[in-house]
């Protein structure tokens, strides 16, 4: 019952659009530019780099809040099994921001939320930096290499996976000694579910990237779009 109390909490938080809220907030709605996506990425390049920022911190802040209240709520009577209620919950943060019900299921791709929850290990577990240093490092590393944020995103989703399987192996999680294995198993499944589906959401730049056309994303470029002209367009 807790992981459905999780997960569905998790979700609500997830609704909150940060892209189409920050869009709304100066006069645009941000699904009619660009990409037509409501995530960080598509808002970097048509408002600008102060706009992609408040998106990016926004989306990752909802999944962190996640985490923060389940840790509170659940910390105490179910310690044990606490890094399963925070993926639960973060989970939930993911589905939300990618499948909003309010906006026909059309949302982003869960990269921002996904470094919230991987800013979360930082709190959750000891030596969780490690998970956030490697999934967002190997984004870094990526993307400054070939300006690709979806080469870079894939890339760091999987480089999160593999460290959380390895942290796994290693007791990271203090899952209860009688049930190891079948909460590692769980929770391996539960985040290669979140890889994949990570994966999916992508699977038009991953095209675009084996017949070499995929957009590349340069922070010293100018917005698309002169928010103050669009907002009083609408």
């Amino acid at each position: 019952m807790q992981r459905v109390i999780c997960l569905i909490l998790g979700y609500a938080l997830g609704l909150i659009q940060t892209g189409y809220l920050v869009g709304r907030a100066k006069g645009i709605d941000i699904r009619e530019y660009g990409s037509k996506n409501a995530g960080t990425t598509n808002v970097l390049r048509t408002m600008g780099k102060k706009y992609g920022a408040m998106v990016l911190l926004g989306d990752a802040l909802k999944c962190i809040l996640a985490v923060l209240i389940i840790k509170l709520v659940f910390g105490r009577s179910n310690s044990d099994i606490i890094c399963m209620l925070a993926l639960y919950g973060a989970s939930g943060v993911i589905l939300g921001h990618n499948f909003p019900f309010y906006m026909g299921f059309k949302g982003g791709k869960g990269i921002a939320a996904t470094l919230g929850m991987a800013l979360s290990y930082c709190f959750l577990i000891d030596h969780g930096w490690i998970v956030t240093v490697a999934g967002f490092g190997m984004f870094l590393v990526v993307f400054f290499l070939t300006n690709y944020v979806s080469l870079g995103s894939i890339v760091g989703y999987i480089t999160l996976f593999v460290v959380i399987v390895v942290l796994g192996e290693m007791g990271a999680y203090d899952f209860p000694p009688a049930s190891n294995r079948p909460l590692l198993t769980e929770y391996y499944i539960i985040f290669a579910l979140l890889t994949g589906m990570a994966v999916y959401r992508h699977k038009a730049n991953i095209q675009r990237l084996l017949a070499g056309n995929e957009r590349k994303t340069y922070l010293r470029s100018k917005p698309e779009i002169d928010i103050k002209d669009a907002g009083e367009g609408k």
